[in-house]
């Protein structure tokens, strides 16, 4: 467990875990006006004459933005901007010690989509891409559907699309773990918010059709009124198991995927499931099912979103090599093609997946480099 009175004395040491490092010191006359004036002028009149430039002569062409306004924080709820500070701060510190991007955290008022959206739009100039993270659904559907289409750099949601890849990843491992066919797995999806439509969407588009989508109110159907629009399209693509509520489906299924709260799912309905279970508990801090409880219930392979078990689905293991991919590729949007093919290159470094190895662990050499590597050979194929 962490403790929490050395989590403060680290994130008050510095006042935080980052700061700002200049790339050369200022020690005379004749530096001072190659960094600022009279040089920095120069660049300005270039930067006038051919925009492009701004990206080469300025950091402009390599800061990430990491945005929120803490409406949706992962186990926490709608914290406000200011709480959502440290988790995006540890994301900015994140890109930098594994992949060597720079990022920045912004924390935004909660308002309107449209203030949102603007806001975004009237900061993209300092930045290479936009990173959204912690945002509540619907609202981050819309705001990330308008930024990706209105800004020409790439817009990407952690939440959403970091989640799926490796959740895609985590599958196709496991699949080969309990000798069934991928995309004739039997699934339910517990928890449709951001990550879960995300999840679904990345599912569909590989080629799986039995899927289940269940939220708090139950099994999610076409004619409930209750539901956004981005969650009822996916019903389009699906064959749903018959039911109300999620002891009403559990029967047969053979992969239970939870992004949803602490404890939804019981040892009982574990022992309902097919046999060879996959269960991936990816709630934090605490599983929709610990371990322990799912593994006695007979399932076969179990995943959660946390370093202390096995199996950690994180998408800590997607983002920084996908934006270190991104800068260097000059790839303007994260497509669901893309994502498939970062999920594989998650999927392929795991050589012999057992039960306890169908993800590569947070620090395993070689992960940010197989992501990005997947992202420069996707920018070559289009």
């Amino acid at each position: 467990m962490v403790d929490i009175n050395r989590v403060i004395d680290l994130h008050t040491k510095e006042t935080g875990v980052l700061s700002i490092k200049p790339s050369f010191d200022v020690k005379n006359r004749t530096d001072l006006g190659e960094a600022y004036t009279p040089g920095v002028a120069e660049l300005s009149k270039m930067i006038h004459a051919d925009p492009s430039q701004k990206a080469k002569l300025t950091m402009s062409g390599k800061l990430v933005a990491i945005i929120s306004d803490g409406s949706a924080v992962l186990g926490l709820g709608n914290v406000g901007p200011g709480a959502s500070l440290p988790i995006i701060e540890g994301k900015a510190l994140l890109y930098k010690n594994f992949a060597g991007v720079d990022a920045i955290p912004l924390a935004f008022n909660q308002g309107s989509i449209d203030e949102f959206v603007a806001t975004v739009k009237n900061m993209a100039p300092s930045f290479a891409g936009i990173h959204l993270e912690d945002i509540a659904a619907p609202r981050v559907f819309e705001i990330e559907k308008r930024l990706a289409a209105e800004l020409d750099i790439p817009v990407y949601h952690d939440d959403q699309t970091g989640t799926a890849i490796v959740v895609l990843a985590g599958l196709i491992n496991a699949a080969k773990v309990v000798a069934k066919p991928l995309t004739d797995l039997k699934i339910v999806i517990n928890g449709v918010g951001a990550a879960g439509v995300a999840t679904a969407k990345i599912l569909i588009a590989a080629g799986f059709k039995n899927l289940t989508l269940v939220d708090i109110d139950g099994v999610i159907h076409p004619d409930d009124t209750q539901y956004n629009p981005y969650q009822l399209e996916l019903l389009n693509a699906i064959t749903p198991t018959a039911g109300a509520t999620l002891d009403d489906i559990i029967d047969g299924q053979d992969v239970f995927i939870g992004l949803s709260d602490a404890n939804v799912l019981s040892g009982a309905q574990v022992q309902r499931m097919a046999d060879k279970a996959i269960i991936m508990a990816l709630a934090n801090p605490v599983p929709e099912i610990l371990p322990e409880e799912a593994l006695a219930a007979g399932a076969c392979v179990v995943a959660t979103g946390s370093s202390q078990w096995a199996n950690q689905v994180n998408n800590i293991l997607a983002f920084p090599g996908l934006f270190k991919g991104l800068l260097a590729s000059g790839l303007k949007a994260v497509d669901m093609h893309l994502q498939i093919k970062v999920a594989q290159a998650l999927a392929d470094l795991i050589t012999t997946p057992d039960a306890e190895n169908i993800v590569p662990g947070v620090f395993q050499p070689g992960v940010v480099d197989a992501v990005t590597a997947a992202v420069i050979s996707y920018s070559q194929e289009k």
